[in-house]
């Protein structure tokens, strides 16, 4: 077991306490958006070791066949395949979609073809990965995720006067669902940038004045206010508006239209950044790139449920590269696999844990530890709150 020390990514929209307040640390008035765990490139940890400090990544790459397993080595090309994060939502995210892994790998390799830096502003994909990602809410957390119905949307949209909303109001009457929310996100993405303050002005102006209506009534209001003329405020209305209360978990396959608003969750993911923006953002968005990777399907809210198992709730989502478990709060006696390797983050408390091969480690809040493959199945013993990330499924890999 290793030890590890995580780093913070600080995103504009981060709560400027949540981290500090589960690291133990002063807040430094600066937004603190994500602790990541994990050997993703863009900020990988540090494991503590025997012999001195080394990125995770770097002892990974000396010997994964077994510090990952042989299975997990071969099916993912000796990385990690997964990323857990600590997520501090203060603001909203951008909305966003995630490409699937065949999208992922063309338009990764299109992009280095076309000698585009990985740190270009307008690099749309910046690993060959897909991004399926898990989160797990750990108090009150509001997402938009999914389209709903077009009529629905349309209900919300009925007697509102201005150009926009009889627009789109058209464009959501169409018989065949798909085309009826592709007709409307296009519009809103393509509207044309002289008359689009104007077009998104007007439409919140009547919308605000108005009181709004159903689950969006404050949102549309509220996302304007943040991003004025930013058409993700109006695209707000097509999605389901959520509330998830601590314990419940959504799951987000490629495709998948979301944004998180406000919150603090875990989350996990394959291990990538490959993000298509549609709005909410001052950062790139490729509206025809990303309306060929979207889902226009209308789907039940993608609620993730748990099994239970060894003393712990497991999510095992379809996606070969992660698993989740909680374990906790309050008195802790589990197990948890040790097929390959495994992150686990103490939220609360004090947990012991206990590998069939080599020493143990004691958690204390905040504090986390990378577990190799080779040190097999692990006890857990104490009281508090934990999260562990491990492989997922014995699948073939698709990113």
């Amino acid at each position: 077991m290793h030890r590890l020390t995580n780093r913070v990514r600080p995103y504009a929209w981060g709560a400027r306490a949540a981290i500090p307040r589960l690291l133990g640390t002063e807040p430094d008035g600066t937004p603190q958006a994500e602790l990541w765990l994990g050997a993703h490139h863009g900020a990988p940890s540090t494991a503590h070791c025997d012999d001195g400090d080394r990125p995770l990544p770097e002892l990974i790459c000396e010997d994964p066949h077994r510090v990952l397993g042989s299975g997990t080595a071969e099916r993912f090309g000796g990385r990690l395949p997964y990323l857990l994060k600590y997520l501090a939502a203060e603001a909203p995210l951008s909305l966003q979609v995630h490409p699937d892994a065949a999208r992922a790998r063309s338009g990764f390799e299109a992009e280095e073809r076309a000698g585009i830096p990985l740190d270009a502003p307008h690099r749309n994909y910046r690993d060959p990965h897909h991004k399926p990602e898990l989160l797990l809410a750990l108090e009150p957390f509001e997402a938009l995720c999914g389209f709903r119905e077009p009529a629905a949307t349309a209900a919300d949209l009925s007697g509102l006067d201005n150009d926009l909303a009889d627009a789109l109001r058209e464009d959501l009457s169409h018989a065949d669902t798909r085309t009826a929310l592709r007709a409307a996100l296009t519009r809103l993405l393509t509207l044309p940038l002289a008359d689009r303050h104007r077009m998104i002005g007007d439409f919140v102006r009547e919308w605000s004045g108005s009181g709004g209506r159903g689950a969006h009534a404050q949102t549309v209001t509220d996302l304007a206010e943040r991003y004025p003329g930013d058409p993700g405020a109006v695209a707000s209305l097509l999605l389901n508006k959520v509330t998830l209360w601590p314990g419940q978990a959504l799951f987000l396959p490629a495709g998948n239209l979301h944004a998180y608003l406000q919150g603090t969750a875990v989350e996990v993911m394959a291990s990538s950044d490959n993000v298509l923006r549609a709005g909410l953002t001052a950062k790139h968005v490729d509206a025809p790139e990303l309306l060929d990777v979207v889902d226009f399907s209308v789907l039940p809210i993608p609620y993730a449920q748990p099994g239970f198992l060894d003393g712990r709730r497991e999510f095992r989502p379809a996606a070969p590269e992660f698993a989740l478990h909680e374990i906790g709060p309050g008195r802790i006696a589990a197990h948890l696999p040790g097929d390959g390797p495994t992150v686990v983050l103490a939220l609360r408390g004090t947990v012991d844990l206990v590998a069939e091969v080599g020493e143990g480690v004691t958690l204390g809040r905040g504090e986390s530890v990378f577990v190799q493959a080779d040190s097999g199945p692990i006890k857990l013993e104490g009281r508090g709150h934990v999260i562990a990330a491990t492989v997922g499924d014995h699948e073939p890999a698709r990113g």
